[in-house]
């Protein structure tokens, strides 16, 4: 009934973890690799899973959509999983109780993220957050954005399930920020295309309910001034959301991605209106000459 895809490149850290999981609930297990170095194809060929190659071309949501188009997918419905991710046994049983009950007319299903970081469950702050994971085959793809891409439906309608997944990486924190190094030039983009319109956009596709909620939040995250953003943004997580009584896991996790990243988002932000002012075609040129990106469209 379920089909699972996977993206992954040297993930032989979490590659077992991840296709056991998926093992319980998916009727076929996809992995699209990007030319990994290690052993990541071997251990996921070892359990079972089809692997494909395809060139990383910096765009999660042009790697997704290659693989909801080349892959021979023969199940209704398609889990989007990371590598670094699984389902708790609560939210499998939901799945196989529920999906084959919902009516016709409901093409995604939407499910609890949570996070678990330095082996904590971070609750404060974060938890839940509602991504739409699941979806029925050929009426969904993924929006192309340089970052928060969610999955739309191109028809049908959007439900709930109660129970949680969780991403839980392994790697240590040297790789959490080098990751969010490279994610925050993306972020900038994603915010200053918000402002100025950068991008060239055309879909009839809609997200679900939840992702409209947060992609409302976040037009006015980007409406609001540089810096001081970044310092809410961490005071209404860790102080309003009582993020900070779940002791120093919690505090490093919201300080990294609440306020540090941010911040580096905003100063890349700010180091490129200072040479571009809001000159959309400036910005686009000096975004492609120092950071190797061409962002006048999602697509390119």
């Amino acid at each position: 009934m379920i089909s699972t895809i996977i993206l992954t490149y040297n993930e032989e850290l979490h590659i077992e973890r991840c296709i056991r999981n998926a093992q319980k609930f998916s009727k076929e297990i996809f992995v699209v690799d990007s030319f990994s170095t290690d052993r990541t194809v071997e251990i996921a060929e070892y359990l079972g899973a089809k692997v494909s190659q395809n060139k990383w071309e910096n765009n999660y949501a042009r790697q997704f959509n290659w693989a909801l188009d080349s892959l021979p997918v023969k199940t209704e419905w398609v889990f989007r999983l990371d590598a670094d991710e699984y389902l708790t046994d609560a939210l499998i049983e939901e799945i196989k109780e529920k999906l084959p009950t919902l009516d016709k007319n409901i093409s995604g299903v939407a499910v609890n993220l949570g996070y678990i970081f330095l082996g904590k469950w971070i609750k404060r702050g974060i938890y839940p957050l509602k991504l739409l994971r699941l979806f029925k085959y050929e009426k969904a793809r993924c929006e192309e954005r340089w970052m928060d891409e969610h999955i739309e439906l191109l028809s049908g309608q959007t439900v709930e399930f109660k129970n949680s997944m969780f991403d839980h990486n392994l790697n240590n924190l040297g790789w959490f920020t080098q990751k969010h190094n490279a994610y925050s030039i993306r972020e900038a983009i994603d915010l200053l295309d918000i402002k100025l319109g950068i991008q060239n956009r055309n879909s009839n596709a809609k997200l679900s309910p939840e992702a409209q909620k947060k992609r409302k939040k976040k037009l006015k995250y980007a409406m609001m001034p540089l810096f001081l953003r970044a310092f809410l943004f961490f005071a209404y997580r860790y102080i309003y959301k009582l993020g900070f009584i779940e002791g120093k896991e919690a505090f490093i996790r919201h300080f990294l991605q609440g306020l540090w990243y941010r911040i580096l988002v905003d100063a890349k932000i700010f180091e490129i209106q200072l040479a571009c002012g809001n000159d959309r075609e400036k910005i686009i040129d000096y975004i492609r000459a120092n950071y190797g990106i061409d962002c006048s469209n999602p697509k390119s």
